[in-house]
């Protein structure tokens, strides 16, 4: 776990510099720079993109990390590597056809309810090719195992450049639609700089000898493209619903904003993911299943611990946040906090989606995923028009809930292995105990105050159980190192 804890250590501090970032972003530059039917529709327009943005990398991103541990020489390893900067065109060049020929009927489709996002169906298509090529070079660096300064593109490179934006908007130098434009703009630069360094990396040497393995990877390629595609559904289905479904579109903002203080949680598991997935992949191919194993109940626990102090941050401060914030946004408050379990119990799986992904059962995430989508977007259509964002937050823990109960009895029954132990109870009891007790009492200070000291009456109290109990060992190791006892 020495690599995985290093990079990982860097990537989440990254990561939540990001998500620092982008909370100032959502919760308050998006919140009073930009109307809310704006915003609404920024939150839209990426949403589209993220859904998309699967079949424009055509699976290639997975495909990088399952099969180049497999090229053991330079020559197939060039071959492979020019296929996957290639392979994403086969997709890309036809959509881009289909969008001019039908322009019209697909401006039909998406302003259903919302004809302010009649303008901006090029936008989503160019941030969908950004984001792919993004992911693609993200991934040629991974097998390197360089994954700190991708990180930092992935976390921090665009909110940056977002708060910038936002402020030439208070500022009157940019309108609304400007703000648009160079967000797109934004997305298109990042994935030029991701490029620069994944050549750097590994520079590429353009070969198109025959690949042996070529069949079982455009296969694999063309399947994560509808596994993608469905996690990326599960993902961002909601926002997308609500703003098909719902005449005011300001709603997708407020769930926006619920939706982002709820993925904090999420933090840890994709600071980690950029380092398990290639490590997964090698244990995979070289049918290491004891070191498999080791790696699946140790990144559980130690993620279940991470993620489990984030969700006390959350849950026991989440009132008070809310009195910052307009009262309009107030209505995200069930949203956080049943989207907060769900992400909770998704980082309790450990390295389960790598497994799932790099293994030979990986087309039966199809399976599970075709399912899965297609009961999101039927509970999304049920809860939505009665409920409107709080049910489609129900929607979604429920489609999550069972698509992460699904895989952790799959990989159990498959490969023998399961990521709980007693550790995992412990947690458990320990994550309730603690609401129960710091729940219904705040200081008598404002908001801003009492977040910051129960904050960090919740550090300390969380920090000396989990020591005391030690529930994960590496956890309880990096605490004593950076505490220095």
């Amino acid at each position: 776990m020495g690599v995985v804890l290093n990079q990982s250590f860097k990537n989440t501090i990254s990561t939540y510099i990001g998500f620092g970032i982008g909370a100032i972003n959502t919760l308050f530059l998006y919140t009073n720079f930009l109307t809310d039917a704006y915003y609404g529709l920024v939150a839209f327009v990426l949403s589209a993109a993220n859904i998309m943005m699967p079949f424009m990398a055509f699976g290639v991103h997975n495909a990088i990390i399952k099969y180049y541990s497999t090229f053991k020489t330079k020559n197939s390893i060039n071959s492979f590597l020019t296929l996957m900067l290639f392979l994403p065109l086969v997709f890309i060049i036809p959509a881009m056809m289909i969008g001019f020929l039908a322009y019209e009927s697909l401006i039909g489709m998406l302003s259903n309810e919302n004809n302010s996002v009649t303008h901006y169906l090029w936008h989503i298509f160019v941030l969908a090719v950004a984001m792919a090529y993004f992911e693609i070079f993200f991934a040629w660096s991974k097998v390197q195992l360089k994954t700190v300064f991708g990180n930092v593109m992935k976390e921090i490179f665009h909110r940056v450049c977002i708060m910038i934006l936002l402020c030439l908007v208070y500022l009157d130098w940019l309108n609304a639609e400007q703000f648009i434009n160079l967000l797109v703009a934004v997305y298109v630069l990042r994935m030029i700089i991701m490029k620069l360094y994944a050549y750097w990396v590994r520079f590429p040497k353009l070969k198109f000898d025959k690949i042996p393995l070529l069949p079982a990877i455009i296969r694999y390629a063309l399947l994560m493209i509808i596994a993608g595609s469905i996690a990326m559904l599960i993902l961002d289905i909601d926002k997308f619903m609500i703003g098909l479904m719902l005449e005011n579109i300001e709603q997708v903002a407020y769930y926006s904003v619920a939706i982002f203080i709820a993925t904090v949680i999420a933090v840890p598991q994709r600071s980690m993911h950029q380092i398990m997935m290639p490590l997964t992949a090698k244990y995979l191919n070289d049918n290491n299943m004891a070191s498999l194993e080791n790696l699946y109940k140790r990144s559980s626990i130690s993620l279940l611990v991470i993620s489990g102090f984030i969700f006390l941050l959350i849950i026991l401060n989440i009132n008070e946040l809310y009195k910052i914030l307009p009262d309009e946004f107030t209505g995200g408050l069930f949203v956080v906090l049943i989207i907060s379990l769900a992400k909770l119990y998704d980082n309790s799986l450990g390295n389960n989606n790598a497994i799932l992904f790099n293994s030979d059962y990986y087309k039966m995430v199809l399976f599970f995923g075709v399912f899965l989508a297609v009961l999101a977007i039927v509970l999304n259509f049920i809860f939505i028009p009665i409920y409107g964002i709080e049910g489609s937050a129900v929607a979604t823990f429920l489609a999550v809930a069972v698509y992460n109960t699904i895989k952790v009895f799959f990989v159990k029954q498959k490969l023998k292995i399961q990521p709980y132990s007693m550790a995992t109870l412990k947690m458990g009891v320990l994550l309730i105990v603690l609401i129960l007790a710091m729940y219904f009492w705040e200081f008598p200070f404002h908001p801003l105050v009492n977040i910051t000291l129960k904050s960090i009456v919740i550090f300390m109290v969380y920090i000396f159980l989990v020591l005391k109990f030690n529930v994960s060992e590496d956890i309880s190791m990096q605490i004593k190192k950076y505490l220095r006892f």
